[in-house]
């Protein structure tokens, strides 16, 4: 069955505001509600944006049903085992329903206003896939102990262990030689963001490929897509700002039945769930189409 979500962009809006959309969005019977990990705005157009550690805990305490996650979480701003420890405490917080999105991260500029080193994507990943090796290992396993270049734990403990046995990893990018292969050892669920269905389908056999290699069950690993919600070409330019160009492939743009025949597509592509993109300032009646569009395929 597909599962259909919204990501909610944490920048240029108040607690209050992300409070009554979360409300509007599990009232309307999504299955997801998700934040995203950013210091300044995505498209770096402002600097006003919450910590998304504590908008992922709000979130769990405001809904009661819909599932809460990251997606992503960036691996070199935290520890993994701070993480760890985070999302074990969210998932008991809402009773058993947070997912955890890690990625390697990309937003040069907050690494460079905050000093944290931005090396080169192979560092990254490698930072990247020891962490979820090690969260991995903090929330299921009693004591980890592992040792890599940029991660290193000793007798480690993650306790209490999350309310979930097995609380869903999800890696979220799109590169295929490292990324994909990382969620294909290591995750629960791949998400790719605003990729065109076709896109969608050639990526996602590039991860079975991976799984082959490494011995894995692609049915083990959901596919989820985000793509983002518009009613026009204008409207795609004052959402997405200076990124409009590069998201385009992955937006919806029409009428209801415009969109159930799009998202449609993306399930023929494999999708295992869809996700909204929406940021502040929102526009509730594109909340209500979507609604409307997802109504029909369920």
């Amino acid at each position: 069955m597909t599962v259909f979500g919204v990501h909610t962009g944490l920048q240029n809006t108040d607690i209050d505001a992300l409070r009554h959309l979360w409300t509007r969005i599990e009232d309307a019977g999504f299955d997801w509600i998700s934040i995203w990990d950013h210091f300044y705005s995505a498209d770096f157009n402002g600097y006003s944006n919450h910590e998304a550690v504590a908008c992922h805990a709000a979130l769990a305490c405001h809904t009661t049903r819909v599932r809460v996650g990251s997606l992503v979480y960036c691996a070199a701003y935290r520890h993994p085992a701070v993480l760890a420890n985070a999302i074990t405490t969210i998932d008991h917080l809402s009773g058993g329903r947070a997912e955890l999105g890690l990625g390697a991260g990309w937003a040069e500029p907050e690494f460079a206003a905050y000093g944290i080193p931005f090396p080169g994507p192979k560092e990254r990943l490698d930072l990247l896939e020891e962490s979820i090796q090690a969260i991995r290992h903090l929330l299921r396993e009693e004591v980890t102990n592992f040792s890599g270049e940029h991660v290193q734990l000793t007798e480690a403990r993650c306790e209490p262990k999350p309310l979930q046995r097995q609380l869903p990893i999800w890696v979220g990018g799109s590169g295929e030689k490292r990324t994909l292969r990382i969620a294909a050892a290591w995750a629960d669920g791949w998400n790719v963001p605003f990729v065109a269905p076709a896109e969608l389908a050639r990526k996602r056999a590039i991860l079975h490929d991976h799984c082959a290699a490494v011995g894995r069950d692609p049915a083990e690993i959901r596919t989820a897509i985000n793509v983002g919600l518009c009613e026009n070409e204008a409207a795609l330019a004052r959402q997405f700002g200076k990124v409009a160009e590069l998201v385009r492939p992955g937006v919806l743009i029409g009428s209801p039945d415009q969109l159930v025949q799009r998202m449609g597509d993306y399930i023929e592509a494999g999708a295992d769930q869809i996700n909204i993109a929406i940021r502040a300032p929102w526009d509730l009646s594109l909340l209500d189409l979507a609604t409307e569009a997802t109504d029909q395929l369920r």
